[in-house]
């Protein structure tokens, strides 16, 4: 069973359509003993970084997904997800993220003729092999919508994947049984559809 982690995200609908359509059972809840029972954990995310981590904060699902992580259950973070793995973001000065992997998110410079946020379609490049990726070739186009990013010169030891858009984008991560992607795979088409298996696999 996959849980998907309920603390009132925008993108839950589409994630779970996309882990049915693989032929999965998914459920989406806040219960930490559903959580920690699921073979694998999802956390969406669309939104404030500040405003996520008090909802998950009033939940009490910190504390949840660090023991999950712990316990070496697959932990799958997408768009805001991902960033909240992080330790802080340039969107909410003085929150604290999860602090499950090193590092702060920036804001995209809007000093180039790139728009911010970056909604669309972006190439992958691949800085060394990962389970993530497998069967996925450099140059992979994946949707993305975000405003803020993860630096990769300060991350690039679980930097599984990377992206240009002004500045180098770190655009996955991997760590153990730790997975996150700044794009969203569920709107990705067949690539995402293959990023999704490599998950589950």
């Amino acid at each position: 069973m996959i849980a998907i982690i309920d603390y009132d995200s925008g993108n839950t609908a589409s994630v779970m359509n996309a882990f049915r359509a693989l032929g999965e059972e998914v459920i989406l809840t806040d219960n930490k003993e559903v959580l920690l029972s699921a073979d694998r954990v999802v956390l969406p995310g669309v939104g404030a970084f500040g405003d996520a981590m008090k909802k998950l904060n009033e939940r009490n699902l910190v504390g949840a997904i660090k023991e999950i992580v712990n316990r070496g259950t697959p932990f799958l973070g997408i768009c805001l997800g991902m960033q909240l793995l992080f330790e802080e973001s340039e969107e909410s000065p003085g929150i604290k993220g999860l602090s499950l992997l090193p590092g702060r998110f920036l804001r995209i410079p809007e000093d180039t003729d790139l728009k911010v946020p970056q909604i669309g379609w972006n190439d992958l490049s691949f800085p060394h092999t990962s389970k993530l990726f497998e069967g996925i070739e450099q140059g992979t186009h994946v949707y993305f919508v975000h405003s803020y990013y993860l630096p990769v010169s300060e991350n690039t030891d679980f930097i599984a994947a990377t992206t240009q858009y002004g500045v180098t984008v770190g655009a996955a991560v991997e760590k153990n049984n730790l997975f996150a992607c700044q794009f969203h795979p569920e709107k990705s088409a067949e690539a995402g559809r293959q990023i999704l298996l490599n998950f589950l696999g």
